[in-house]
């Protein structure tokens, strides 16, 4: 972990997922985000340590476990407040919803993992508690009510709203829940005019434009590719042809996060009327609207 200054009062620590930090005063900050573990949240503790400062606050953007998995550890030692909006509170307050929503039902043992499943921890919602210097906005689409966080020195935190391209190069496929407000998230993200950006998984960068295209093109090409192969396919037929192209290979987590993924984007195809289902032999399938 690498702590870089980007502003007069904002720092980050390069991670796989990018923590923010932001000086309150001489010696408190505000962590934006906790990495995926409670080895991580060590971590992170200890590096604010080090430059003599104290953790006073945690902004969640959002629930999935490698953006709280820190949380516990750091609240059970600073005995700091964490905040979380809307839906994303629920979540991190109870971190079970996350696998469940995920499987469809409760979790069987192999998804309950520290990769969908972090530590509970108490929360309190955002609205009306961030400190002068920060602001939060909405950016729905990869996760329920997932924010970004907005600092004085003009850095914006952009959580999981962008991926990298080594990442969709090498994967494809990145969770989405809800594919229609992704693409008005990356929209949105157009108009901003920060002095940095930091994606939480892609290096920080003072232009999004290329990322922000990638991420569309892609978009596109996977619902492109879904419906090019919606001949009367059940869903698990469909999921299987998806790893197949772009040959992935399935396990327990890919199966919850790309199959949740899949679905969302069964559910935006059908409501942009470009897909339609029936029942057939006690089977649903998806095909292609004429």
């Amino acid at each position: 972990m690498e702590l870089v200054k980007v502003g007069e009062k904002t720092y980050y620590i390069k991670n796989p997922t990018n923590i923010g930090i932001y000086k309150v005063d001489d010696e408190n900050v505000y962590l934006i985000d906790t990495g995926n573990d409670k080895d991580a949240g060590k971590k992170i503790l200890k590096i604010v340590e080090e430059q003599g400062w104290k953790v006073k606050g945690i902004i969640n953007t959002h629930s999935n476990a490698d953006h709280i998995g820190g949380n516990k550890v750091i609240q059970d030692r600073t005995n700091c407040e964490i905040f979380a909006f809307n839906i994303e509170k629920s979540f991190t307050e109870f971190p079970i919803l996350e696998s469940s929503f995920l499987y469809g039902g409760y979790p069987f043992k192999d998804i309950r993992n520290k990769f969908l499943l972090a530590k509970e921890s108490k929360v309190t919602n955002i609205e009306n508690n961030l400190p002068e210097g920060l602001e939060y906005i909405n950016l729905k689409g990869h996760f329920f009510d997932m924010i970004g966080i907005k600092t004085s020195d003009n850095v914006y935190f952009l959580a999981d709203s962008l991926f990298s391209k080594e990442t969709i190069t090498k994967y494809h496929l990145f969770f989405i829940y809800d594919v229609r407000e992704y693409l008005n998230t990356l929209d949105y993200l157009s108009t901003l005019n920060g002095k940095l950006y930091i994606p939480s998984h892609c290096e920080a960068t003072d232009d999004i434009t290329n990322l922000i295209e990638l991420n569309k093109n892609k978009i596109k090409e996977v619902a492109d590719k879904i419906c090019s192969i919606c001949e009367n396919r059940t869903y698990e037929e469909i999921l299987k042809c998806i790893f197949d192209e772009y040959n992935l290979e399935m396990n327990p987590n890919q199966y919850v996060l790309i199959g949740s993924t899949i679905k969302s984007y069964l559910s935006y195809l059908y409501d942009e009327n470009k897909l339609t289902y029936e029942f057939n032999n006690n089977k649903m399938l998806w095909k292609k609207r004429m």
